[in-house]
């Protein structure tokens, strides 16, 4: 979504006559887009802050501004503690961004942090999204309403808020003009999207159908979902809908019920189950992904087993694991965290579990022919970059006039995250 976000910013100030500059010593203004899922995201921002400083040591400083979730939740200790910041913009107020370019006087200080998503969506409408990659994300609900305990998006992101249907057809129009040949549609919490227009509830089941009439759209993802959001409306669209793609990532974060509790995750591991079942009765082709969190207060040998006995029942292809560390603001934050070192044991023991499911389904692709979306010409090779029906980068020889098309690719050799290949006949393509 950062990257999604950024590509807006960029086609707002295009309107006021900024331009990207490769020499970050040349800038006018310098931007950081900043997410504050990941650990000591806060210090990583005065980090990247220091380093612009050194650059503009003794040249004229440009205008620095700190954007997103990491704005959101630090804003008035940004602008204290770093004077070189001169504006923090949350991810609601990006939109807001060319009023302050224009009317910025040095030393003084901007803070524009207020949640307003429907605002931000009704003044992005008018701005064309300019992005031209063959894989391009699109926006289509914002925020959250679930209140994990350990988890700062809806403090960051605001409530859950849902685009008009409308408006997401007509930008996809527009990516697909611009080259798109798949979209991931995107939300913190993208399967609770929800519109009601013209009488009608719009559901993200019905902007899948919508896309899959577009002839150059090829493939449709979505990310990220909640378990119990994953309505019998959008599960029917696997056994019918051949443009959305069969891989989900769909996080549960522990296969314990009293940790789930603890989370406040607000489903069951037997949900997550029943689920998954429901998807692999459809069509079992499709393969899951996940995220976990390991060593959560509260977490016990049992509970760990648990989260382990879930991994050899489900064969998750690609997971994010990580050990829990507090966010302040949540209510995690304030519970008594384990032992540092068990919780390091079993993350080493549960990521050992996941990347040898992760290997094997690579390794049962070699010397098979696979379908591959080419994507662009990797930089400084001679080699093309695409991603097949789940997710999986492949990495292949071919030529430019393939970018943009779906080719047969025989895969020779892999890795944990990769697969190499050599392309074969051409799918026809538009």
């Amino acid at each position: 979504m950062n990257e999604y976000d950024s590509n807006r910013i960029f086609d707002i100030v295009k309107q006021i006559g900024y331009i990207k500059t490769d020499k970050q010593e040349n800038a006018d203004c310098y931007l950081v887009n900043t997410c504050h899922i990941r650990d000591k995201a806060k210090e990583k921002v005065f980090h990247e802050v220091g380093r612009i400083k050194k650059i503009y040591s003794k040249k004229k400083k440009p205008i620095m501004i700190v954007a997103g979730c990491v704005a959101q939740a630090e804003n008035q200790e940004m602008l204290k503690r770093e004077p070189f910041i001169d504006v923090v913009i949350g991810p609601q107020s990006y939109h807001k961004i060319n009023n302050i370019l224009k009317n910025f006087q040095v030393n003084q200080k901007e803070d524009e942090t207020e949640f307003e998503t429907i605002e931000k969506f009704d003044q992005l409408e008018k701005i064309k999204n300019t992005n031209s990659k063959v894989s391009s994300f699109l926006t289509i609900q914002e925020g959250c309403d679930k209140f994990c305990h350990f988890c700062v998006v809806p403090y960051t992101r605001g409530p859950e808020c849902s685009r008009s249907f409308k408006t997401i057809i007509k930008e996809s129009e527009e990516l697909i003009k611009n080259g798109a040949r798949e979209i991931t549609l995107l939300g913190q919490n993208v399967n609770a999207y929800k519109y009601i227009e013209n009488g009608k509830e719009f559901k993200i089941s019905d902007i899948i159908n919508e896309l899959e009439k577009f002839t150059e759209l090829k493939r449709i993802r979505y990310t990220t979902s909640h378990p119990i959001d994953m309505t019998e409306d959008l599960i029917e669209c696997y056994s019918y809908n051949k443009k959305l793609m069969p891989f989900i990532h769909l996080p549960i974060q522990s296969g314990s019920n009293k940790v789930l509790k603890i989370m406040n995750r607000k489903h069951k591991v037997e949900d997550y189950l029943d689920t998954y079942r429901k998807i692999i009765n459809i069509n079992p082709t499709i393969k899951f992904s996940s995220d976990f969190i390991i060593g959560y207060p509260g977490e016990e040998k049992e509970d760990f087993e648990q989260t382990k006995n879930l991994i050899n029942e489900i064969n998750f292809i690609n997971s994010f694991s990580f050990i829990y560390s507090p966010r302040p603001g949540t209510k995690a934050s304030n519970l008594k965290e384990i032992n540092n070192n068990i919780a390091k044991e079993r993350l080493i023991e549960l990521q050992a579990m996941l990347f040898k499911n992760q290997i094997e389904h690579n390794k049962s692709l070699e010397n098979k022919d696979i379908d591959v979306l080419v994507e662009n010409k990797i930089k400084d090779q001679n080699k093309y970059f695409g991603r097949n029906e789940y997710f999986n980068p492949v990495i292949f020889d071919c030529d430019r006039n393939d970018i943009g098309k779906i080719v047969k690719v025989n895969i020779e050799n892999t890795n944990q995250n990769t697969l190499y290949g050599k392309i074969k006949n051409k799918m026809k393509a538009a």
